[in-house]
C-alpha cells in the first residue's frame, strides 16, 4: 500500500469493509504503542531514566507526527543559519536504514544542501554527539528528528507541525499518525508550522490554539516552502517557472505527497499523471519502467520528483523523458525575530567555547 492509500485508511477518506476492517486492526495496535510510549516519557520526566549532555550545545529539530513536514530542508536551512554566523555546525542523527546506502535518502539530502558539514550517523546519538565534538571540533549539534529522542540532551526542542496534517489525524500510531500525543508539546520550546501557504488562515488560527492549549506560552514561527529550482543527477539547473503550463508525470516516496502534488500545481505544472511510493522507498528496475511507462501514457514532456527521491536515481532521463527533481527551500513568513532570537542565543554560547 502506498503513501497515499495508508493516508486515506486511516482518515477515513477510503470506506468499506476492507478499509474498515484494516482501521479496527490498526486501532488495536495502537494500544499497546500508546501504553509503551507513556512509560517511556514517564520514565524520563521522573528520572528513572538518564539523560547525557554532549560539551556543546544542542539543537534538536523534530515531529510529533511521523514524517512529512518538511524536516530536511529544515535542518538544512538552521545549518546555515548557524554557519552564516561562523559557528561550527554537526548534524546528529540515527540513519533511517543506514545499512543500505540507496535508502539513505535523507542523509545524501543533507550532505549535498550542507556540503563540508560533518553529518554523524549513529543509533547512539550520545556517543554520535561526543564523535561530532571529538573528531570534528563542533561548537553546536543539529539533532536531527530529534523530539522521541530524550536521551540526549537539548538546549532547544524545536517541533514542526505540517499546516496541512497537523495532527496526524488525531490518533496515535498506526492508526494515525502521531508518534505521541499531543500533550507532548509542552515539552517543545519552539514550534515551526510548516506549508501554511498551503492552508486558510482559519485553518492556521485552529492550529495556533489547540498549540496554546498544550503550552500557553510556546511561540510559533510560520514557515512556506518555495519552489528553489530544478535539478538533474546531472547537477544541471533550471529555474521552477520552466514549470508552467508544461505536461508533466510526477512521483515521490515521502510522508506527505499531496503537499507535493500541491507545489507542483502552484508552479503552474500540468500534472497528467502522479503517484506515489512509501516514504524513504528504494527504486527498483521495475519502479524505472512503471514511472517511465506512466510518463509515456499521459504525453508527459518531464518526470519530476523530489529530492529525497532523486539521490536514490542516477538517470538523467527515464524512458526518453528528462528526469527532474523540484528543490524547496524554506521561507519564514511570520516570527522571523522569534527565530532569530531563540537561534542567537545559541550561537553566542557556541561561540564562547572558543576553538
Amino acid at each position: 500500500m502506498n503513501e497515499a492509500a495508508f493516508r486515506e485508511v486511516i482518515s477515513g477518506q477510503r470506506r468499506g469493509f476492507a478499509a474498515a476492517t484494516l482501521r479496527t486492526i490498526l486501532a488495536a495496535a495502537a494500544g499497546p504503542y500508546a501504553l509503551v510510549v507513556a512509560l517511556r516519557n514517564e520514565a524520563y520526566n521522573r528520572g528513572w531514566l538518564r539523560r547525557y549532555r554532549v560539551p556543546v550545545p544542542v539543537v534538536s529539530v523534530g515531529n510529533l507526527t511521523a514524517g512529512g513536514t518538511g524536516k530536511t530542508p529544515v535542518v538544512a536551512f538552521v545549518t546555515e543559519w548557524f554557519q552564516q554566523r561562523g559557528v561550527r555546525v554537526g548534524i546528529l542523527s540515527r540513519g533511517y536504514r543506514a545499512h543500505t546506502t540507496a535508502s539513505n535518502d535523507e542523509k545524501l539530502v543533507l550532505d549535498r544542501l550542507c556540503p563540508n558539514t560533518p553529518h554523524v550517523q549513529n543509533p547512539d546519538r550520545v556517543e554520535g554527539g561526543r564523535i561530532a565534538c571529538r573528531q570534528f571540533a563542533c561548537q553546536l549539534l543539529i539533532l536531527d528528528d530529534g523530539f522521541q529522542h530524550r536521551r540526549l540532551h537539548r538546549d532547544l526542542d524545536v517541533v514542526l507541525i505540517d499546516a496541512t496534517c497537523p495532527w496526524g489525524y488525531g490518533r496515535l500510531l498506526p492508526r494515525g499518525l502521531l508518534r505521541e500525543p499531543v500533550q507532548a508539546l509542552r515539552r517543545a520550546d519552539l514550534i515551526l508550522l510548516t506549508r501554511v501557504d498551503q492552508c486558510q488562515a482559519d485553518a492556521v488560527d485552529r492550529i495556533r490554539e489547540t498549540v496554546r492549549r498544550a503550552k500557553a506560552e510556546l511561540p510559533i514561527v510560520e514557515l512556506a516552502f518555495r519552489p528553489w529550482e530544478l535539478r538533474n543527477t546531472a547537477a544541471e539547473t533550471l529555474p521552477p517557472d520552466q514549470l508552467k503550463g508544461r505536461p508533466i508525470a510526477a512521483f515521490c516516496g515521502i510522508g506527505n505527497p499531496e503537499a507535493f502534488r500541491k507545489t507542483l500545481q502552484a508552479c503552474g505544472a500540468d500534472v497528467r499523471a502522479f503517484h506515489s511510493f512509501p516514504d524513504h522507498h528504494d527504486y527498483s528496475d521495475a519502479d524505472r519502467n512503471r514511472l517511465a511507462a506512466m510518463a509515456r501514457e499521459c504525453h508527459a514532456h518531464w518526470l519530476v520528483a523530489t529530492a529525497k527521491d532523486l539521490v536514490k536515481l542516477k538517470e538523467t532521463a527515464l524512458g526518453g523523458r528528462p528526469l527532474w527533481s523540484l528543490e524547496i527551500r524554506p521561507e519564514v513568513v511570520a516570527g522571523r525575530n522569534i527565530l532569530d532570537q531563540r537561534l542567537e542565543k545559541l550561537a553566542t554560547k557556541a561561540k564562547c567555547r572558543g576553538d
